[in-house]
């Protein structure tokens, strides 16, 4: 369930590397607490960037984020972000069990990528302490991908190697 108050923030980021680091940034500057919500948005319209929103039990601190130059909005600019921080994310390291990753944090379904249903809670997943599940039709869901021994890890990786990198 989402805290009611929710902003977003567009500090005009291009890439989710920067703008996962502004939302731990921001979490730290502001002492947001345990309960908050803070994730990225991909926004496609004339100018093509990333977004923040963070939703929180109080409310937020609005002119300080304005006051560093940041465009700050009500709401958030759809239903779909991409979730950094979230209650248990801290406790979300090295490998737990599918049960354990979700009575761990306020994810509610690991989905296996190109899987059947839900895995087995047994399922040992590796976090590689990164673990960034995105909201769908209200559930913050965790897809995961199929790893060696049996495994299962989070589809998203903590350090992605650029397309074309090598030319």
């Amino acid at each position: 369930m989402t805290p009611p108050y929710v902003l977003t923030v567009d500090a005009g980021l291009k890439d989710l590397r920067a703008a996962d680091h502004l939302l731990r940034e921001l979490a730290a500057e502001l002492a947001l607490a345990e309960g908050v919500f803070g994730c990225t948005h991909l926004v496609r319209d004339g100018r093509p960037r990333v977004v923040l929103s963070l939703a929180t039990p109080a409310p937020l601190p609005r002119e300080r984020l304005s006051a560093r130059g940041y465009e700050v909005t009500d709401g958030a600019p759809d239903a779909v972000g991409r979730a950094v921080l979230y209650p248990g994310v801290a406790r979300l390291t090295g490998t737990l069990t599918v049960a354990e990753l979700l009575a761990r944090s306020a994810i509610d379904r690991v989905t296996v990528l190109g899987g059947p249903g839900q895995p087995d809670p047994h399922t040992p997943l590796v976090t590689r302490d990164h673990v960034r599940p995105q909201w769908q039709r209200g559930e913050l869901v965790l897809t995961a991908m199929p790893a060696a021994g049996g495994r299962l890890t989070p589809f998203e990786v903590p350090d992605p190697t650029p397309c074309c990198a090598d030319h």
